[in-house]
């Protein structure tokens, strides 16, 4: 989590310099399309102060009400930062657009649209990498659309999204603005500003999306699932592994629950034994898993034993 705490300090620090140039060049050009992109950066921005929130709430320690921890907390603030997306950015930029176009007015002294443009490209352009850097790192071998659904931090895959909606926005405005001086039509400002709208909507839907599985609660991948079960049953004191059940409480914590069949000449000491040796191997294996609850069905006819 440091690397994309990282991540998310580099695009805050890039989205604050680019909204102070973009609102300057909409005060003296009267851009719609500039305005919409200085709206975009600033809702960057605030994300990022939100994607901050989640990680410190996420790190505090479990306590009665909450004893697996905060760690959802992380992916709470991370819906709200794609409801703000769609709300603020998609439709504030949509609505500045069609103000634009009911009330067409052309850009003044467009230079300054392209220079800003051009400089908000290479700082994003700079938080773009450090984000994909971040991500290649966590993808591996797997296609972008496999890690971002099995990622559990979302905030790997949400600063990458942003800063790629914020590059084609760029592009957007710039085409936009470009049009409109052209061919002497203010309505391909209004237009661009709708356009980014609709592309931070589609943004924004898409990590609704991906998040909401993380916050009703998501399993761990399936070769953990089936790690776990090798070791499990190439134990001797097991006999049968009949159910693997995992859950992500965040990031870093994965609660397993297991339904094992022990040797049934197995003495108390002898299972306690044995499931802690089970415990220490899992937890070796996988440092994420933190709460392990093991279900044994090989006890004496009418009695069931539950080892945290």
């Amino acid at each position: 989590m440091a690397e994309s705490t990282k991540v998310i300090y580099a695009a805050i620090a890039a989205n604050l310099t680019i909204a102070a140039t973009k609102f300057a060049a909409a005060a003296f050009t009267g851009s719609s399309a500039m305005i919409s992109e200085g709206i975009h950066s600033v809702v960057d921005t605030g994300n990022g102060g939100l994607l901050l929130l989640g990680q410190h709430k996420s790190r505090k320690p479990p306590d009665p009400d909450h004893p697996f921890g905060h760690g959802q907390e992380l992916y709470f603030w991370s819906l709200i930062v794609a409801i703000v997306i769609f709300a603020v950015g998609g439709g504030i930029s949509a609505y500045e657009g069609l103000l634009h176009i009911l009330h067409p007015r052309m850009p003044e002294n467009p230079l300054w649209n392209f220079i800003v443009l051009a400089l908000a490209f290479i700082l994003e352009a700079g938080s773009f990498w450090v984000a994909a850097k971040n991500f290649n790192e966590i993808k591996g071998d797997a296609g972008i659309w496999e890690t971002i659904h099995r990622s559990k931090d979302p905030t790997t895959f949400m600063i990458l999204l942003e800063d790629s909606a914020a590059l084609l926005g760029l592009l957007i405005a710039a085409a936009g603005i470009f049009l409109a001086i052209q061919l002497r039509n203010p309505y391909f400002d209004g237009g661009a500003s709708i356009v980014i709208g609709i592309l931070l909507a589609i943004v924004a839907t898409i990590l609704a999306y991906e998040t909401k599985g993380l916050l009703i609660g998501e399993s761990a991948d399936p070769e953990t699932v089936k790690a776990i079960r090798s070791l499990t049953a190439a134990d001797p004191d097991v006999v049968a592994v009949n159910r693997v059940l995992t859950l992500y409480f965040g990031p870093e914590t994965i609660l397993l629950a297991m339904d094992l069949r022990f040797r049934p000449n197995l003495s108390a000491t002898e299972l306690e034994r044995t499931v802690d040796r089970l415990e220490d191997k899992i937890r070796k294996y996988n440092e994420k898993i933190k709460h392990i609850f093991i279900e044994s069905d090989s006890l004496p006819a009418g009695q069931k034993a539950q080892t945290p």
